[in-house]
């Protein structure tokens, strides 16, 4: 069953239920409201280093460390366990930290489905203080093994909300949100419009030739048929209105038309990367790192000038 977990987004979909390894990881769960199940342990001092109110909750297995071993799929487990119920972003208490931090900053991924480069992703968004992560139908399940290492505990300090359909996502967003994308599109430079195609940055270059993505066909169709062209920037020049969010798109799938309607819709652009000519782009993780650590940079600058506006007499 503890396999089963680990392995089975449909059964942990089925079940509402995660799990978790290490003590940095459960310690983390437990402080922000998590409701833990079952907690297996190879020896007690395991169990002390986790606050004792919350492990009464669970029930209390002690096993080998050899099962432990057969269970889990680190090199070197540290030999503690837990099942958790998959955890309500409504319900949890988030550090006070990260609340404190937080900014009207939000992402939306978009066909991100590699593990490591959502929990990456995942960390720069908490790191960068986004309110809000949203991932849409086509993202690896936030809650497999790989993506919950790689979030380095993440996703209980940020709240995500998974699997939506884009038809749902605008309900998940402020009013009076800006969404912008952050795409691969090397045939363009900043300063004019496209259709936007693929996933992370872009090279600055009008020589760089023209690289189809595997949905290029499909989408080139759509896009005659009205997917609307997004005015094109460079991701330090200012952007960041309040409250604004980000899309970050897959690196094989790419942007999603949806994602360039809502775009669209809310006067949104698209943020280029520039880059050397002759590199195709960056990771998808990367290039969500440099995107929202510049729209806080820019967010908390306006709020400095604001603050100074107030101060005048």
């Amino acid at each position: 069953k503890v396999v089963t977990i680990a392995k089975s987004k449909k059964f942990r979909d089925n079940h509402g239920k995660i799990l978790l390894e290490g003590h940095r990881l459960i310690k983390d769960a437990l402080e922000a409201g998590a409701m833990p199940q079952t907690l297996f342990f190879s020896t007690v001092g395991h169990l002390k280093l986790l606050p004792e109110a919350e492990i009464k909750r669970a029930s209390l297995v002690k096993v080998k460390f050899e099962d432990i071993k057969t269970w889990s799929d680190l090199v070197t487990p540290q030999g503690l366990l837990g099942i958790f119920s998959k955890p309500d972003p409504a319900k949890m208490s988030y550090p006070a930290a990260q609340l404190n931090n937080s900014l009207p900053l939000l992402l939306i991924c978009d066909n991100i489905r590699d593990p490591g480069n959502l929990g990456t992703i995942l960390r720069s968004a908490a790191g960068a203080g986004c309110e809000k992560v949203l991932l849409t139908k086509g993202c690896v399940d936030p809650w497999e093994p790989k993506v919950l290492r790689a979030g380095m505990g993440a996703h209980f300090r940020v709240p995500i909300i998974a699997n939506l359909d884009w038809e749902s996502v605008p309900t998940n967003l402020p009013d009076g949100i800006q969404v912008c994308v952050a795409d691969n599109d090397p045939d363009v430079p900043a300063g004019t419009t496209s259709v936007p195609r693929g996933a992370g940055s872009a090279p600055d270059s009008p020589k760089a030739p023209v690289k189809s993505s595997p949905k290029a066909a499909p989408e080139d169709e759509e896009g005659a048929a009205g997917i609307p062209e997004l005015a094109a920037q460079h991701y330090y020049e200012d952007w960041a209105q309040t409250p604004v969010a980000v899309v970050i798109g897959g690196e094989t799938h790419g942007l999603s038309p949806a994602a360039l309607r809502l775009a669209a819709s809310t006067g949104g652009r698209r943020l280029v990367i520039p880059m050397v000519p002759g590199v195709d782009s960056l990771n998808s993780a990367i290039a969500a790192g440099i995107v929202l650590f510049e729209g806080k940079r820019q967010l908390l600058w306006r709020h400095k000038q604001e603050d100074d506006r107030q101060k005048l007499p």
